[in-house]
């Protein structure tokens, strides 16, 4: 069957991570998305290699891991819409659109015409998106905005990495780029529900995300601890700040994480690890007395955790129903029996590589499955046919533009 969002059209303007992977998700469930690159160039992304997909005989090709990561199910146009005839066609495919997803710097769009004012004036059904760094309005609105950056500044970093007075502490950013990737989850989260507000008035409407934004309102359990203590909360390490035992342990041969989540638990925990007496102490008896007296229950914990492999305290507590697990690598996540029954796996063909790696939505529908179609696209691979098929032009139009660098074709 169709995906939920077949009915649906975006024209995706966006670049590098933000509104690609809003778009790439929107993708998954099958709306067409149209995604429109500088010719010649692109998406910044496809240049921010090594590591490059590698063809059928090794050797690498242009496309780099970068871009493969949150592009696949769209099609590529390469327009110049600096140029007049280029801001037209975007405009006539705005006009056939549902939704428009920018995340250029505020107003850059203004001065082509492609703005929410000016195309909704054109599609009055149009939901538009845009992503900045900081919002449309505030003292901070005009400064571009980058994943790291906005880390730091939401508060992320204040509370990751580990304690200031353990070797290695200070500041540490998450090894993804966490903002931008919350943030475009935010986006089409926001889009699906302005879509379904259609349904209902018959009219779009604008959207104005942020990064930062995006990583305060993500901070969750930290904002309301400072919020209801006045205490701004600092860095854990791999600690949890509400609940102990819960955090990374050494084992005689690695790391085990132990996630103990209330009391019953940690007694099961004591009774398996043959310390019954930790969980009758006054002081570990309950959460709020763990987390009182973490500086002596930790440590003793810890001693318990050296004495036995990683393998033996995962057989051990996992049948016991004691929330544990390993510290995987990206290597042994793929190799793992539940990832691979999961089908987080997906290989799609490609015209450079024979095939292209992807991982799988997360999401699963009983009626309307996530179906992929399309590997992410080549630069232009879709530029003729789209101005074929939607806006009519006939090839010989198609190659005059081509030539005057008005679009880009493959």
């Amino acid at each position: 069957m169709a995906g939920p969002l077949a009915h649906l059209t975006v024209l995706d303007l966006s670049r590098v991570l933000a509104g690609p992977w809003c778009t790439q998700f929107l993708a998954d469930l099958g709306a067409s998305v149209i995604k429109i690159e500088k010719p010649g160039t692109g998406d910044d992304t496809r240049a921010w290699g090594p590591p490059w997909l590698k063809d059928e005989a090794g050797r690498d090709t242009s496309e780099a891991a970068y871009y493969l990561a949150c592009n696949r199910g769209k099609r590529s146009a390469a327009v110049d819409f600096t140029q007049p005839e280029g801001q037209a066609i975007v405009r006539e495919l705005a006009v056939q659109a549902d939704i428009v997803v920018e995340n250029f710097r505020v107003g850059g769009l203004a001065k082509y015409g492609l703005d929410y004012a000016n195309l909704a004036a054109i599609n009055t059904r149009l939901v538009y998106c845009s992503i900045t760094g900081f919002g449309q309005t505030g003292p901070y609105a005009d400064r571009a905005g980058y994943d790291f950056i906005i880390q730091g500044m939401g508060g992320f970093m204040s509370v990751t990495g580990e304690r200031d007075d353990l070797p290695g502490g200070g500041p540490q950013k998450a090894g993804v780029a966490i903002a931008d990737l919350m943030t475009g989850m935010y986006a089409s989260s926001a889009i699906l529900a302005a879509i379904a507000q259609r349904e209902i008035s018959g009219q779009g409407q604008y959207i104005d995300t942020s990064l930062l934004d995006t990583t305060v309102a993500m901070m969750a359990v930290m904002n309301m601890n400072y919020l209801v203590s006045g205490k701004p909360p600092g860095r854990a390490g791999n600690a949890h700040h509400n609940i102990v035992p819960y955090q990374v342990f050494a084992c005689a041969d690695g790391h085990l994480i132990l996630a103990v989540g209330n009391d019953g638990q940690f007694a099961k925990f004591c009774e398996i690890a043959g310390v019954p007496g930790f969980a009758a102490d006054p002081r570990f008896a309950t959460n709020a007395s763990r987390v009182a007296h973490r500086g002596q229950l930790v440590p003793l914990v810890a001693g318990v955790l050296r004495e036995r492999t990683q393998r033996a305290w995962l057989d051990a507590l996992e049948p016991a129903g004691i929330p544990c697990g390993p510290i995987n690598r990206i290597d042994q996540v793929f190799a793992d029996p539940q990832v691979v029954a999961r089908d987080l796996r997906v290989d799609l063909p490609h015209p450079l590589a024979g095939s292209v790696p992807q991982v799988g939505n997360p999401v699963r529908f009983s009626a309307t499955p996530v179906r992929y179609e399309a590997a992410p696209p080549l630069l232009g691979q879709h530029t003729a046919e789209i101005l074929r098929e939607r806006l009519g032009f006939a090839d010989p139009a198609i190659d005059e533009l081509a030539r005057r660098g008005v679009v880009g074709i493959r």
